[in-house]
């Protein structure tokens, strides 16, 4: 067991957060209900020092600026395992902002280890076992179980201490700087406004669909929304995306088709098949004009592209393997794209493209401008 206190009031978070005024690294961690709610929040936040653990509850403490003050300070690092989430939805439900931060999940990754979960850092590094039931926990509920509460203070308990390990790591490898700037980028990170952007977008397999069918994956998919919704729940669990694919590819018309499909059953069917029905026929009666479109790479920018981002996975492949790094650590294959799209022939042009770190154009960014300027013709 971890020991912890639990704040949940406004006077203890205020308490608490003054006397950590002074500390120059904290580790934190946080607990959300994606899994169980329409619209996701913040249930619980995990807050360590090198002696103590506090988890604090958002869903009684009202005003959590105490905790955005110390966390705004630039004197203070506070350290995370696989902050984006956590950065992101911090400020999208209580408006703080992180002014420094380290991820050991980054500096995981960066010290060539092939597991940087938190479970297997920690099992690793300090024998400690997570009980995984709690993973998927829906923490919204309260009371908190003793149990669920000890797994959330095991979160940040010990974060301290491996951030300790991983920056030594780091630090022989001479990544320091390279975990340094992606820490730097994660930490302005914030959630993005879906706002009317077409609901298939986010839906695996859409954009293998037609036209006519795209129109009737889009009504299905605003049907389970809204059922989602009015029953507070995350729609993947009022019916599955590939079930939805399914109907609108094979532009299913009748309950009895519908019986067929994966995922959906008899129970479903009766509760929606009414309304699965009313969103084909309307997807089934949109003019041709008003037929949505999946949108489409505009096509080869320039001669020979694919062979360059062939050539240049390549060298990806043998320079990863040199480094001991994961491949899409060195240089994914968005980037890769960019790059073979623009063809920089300059320092200064790669810098230019979108997404390049200055660690990548100081470790390998004259090599590849060099390698690029050496293609035949037409290639």
């Amino acid at each position: 067991m971890t020991a912890y206190q639990l704040i949940s009031t406004n006077q203890h978070l205020e308490q608490v957060c003054g006397g950590l005024h002074g500390e120059t690294e904290l580790a934190l961690d946080l607990e959300a209900d994606s899994l169980h709610h329409y619209r996701e929040k913040v249930c619980l936040l995990q807050l360590s020092n090198r002696r103590d653990t506090w988890l604090i509850d958002p869903l009684q403490v009202s005003d959590l600026a105490p905790l955005g003050q110390l966390l705004a300070n630039p004197a203070t690092l506070t350290v995370f395992h696989g902050g984006d989430y956590d950065i992101r939805s911090l400020h999208r439900d209580f408006g703080i902002s992180v002014a420094r931060m380290y991820d050991t999940m980054i500096a995981a990754q960066f010290s060539g280890a092939t597991e940087f979960g938190l479970a297997a850092l920690l099992r690793g590094h300090f024998g400690i076992e997570l009980d995984k039931r709690y993973q998927k926990a829906d923490w919204s509920k309260r009371p908190l179980t003793p149990e669920m509460a000890d797994y959330a203070a095991h979160d940040t308990a010990h974060l301290l201490e491996l951030a300790d390990l991983l920056r030594k790591k780091v630090d022989q490898l001479d990544r320091s700087a390279w975990v340094a700037e992606e820490c730097a980028l994660v930490a302005g990170n914030r959630m993005t406004d879906k706002g009317d952007v077409p609901l298939f977008l986010h839906c695996k397999g859409a954009g293998k669909l037609q036209r006519r069918s795209l129109g009737i994956l889009e009504e299905l998919l605003r049907l389970r929304d809204a059922l989602a919704r009015e029953s507070d729940r995350p729609p993947f669990k009022i019916m599955p995306s590939e079930s939805l694919l399914k109907i609108a590819e094979q532009q299913l018309r009748t309950a009895h088709e519908m019986n067929g499909v994966v995922g959906l059953t008899p129970r479903l069917i009766s509760r929606y098949g009414d309304q699965l029905m009313a969103a084909v026929q309307r997807g089934l009666a949109l003019s041709e004009e008003r037929l949505p479109r999946f949108p489409r790479s505009k096509g080869e920018p320039n001669p020979g592209i694919k062979s360059r981002i062939a050539r240049l996975k390549g060298w990806r492949e043998a320079y990863s393997k040199q480094l001991g790094l994961a491949t899409g650590l060195v240089a994914p294959n968005w980037l890769l794209e960019r790059i073979a799209e623009q063809r920089p022939a300059t320092m200064e042009v790669l810098a230019t493209i979108t997404g390049m770190r200055r660690w990548q154009m100081g470790q390998w960014g004259a090599a590849l401008v060099a390698m690029l300027a050496n293609e035949e013709p037409g290639e």
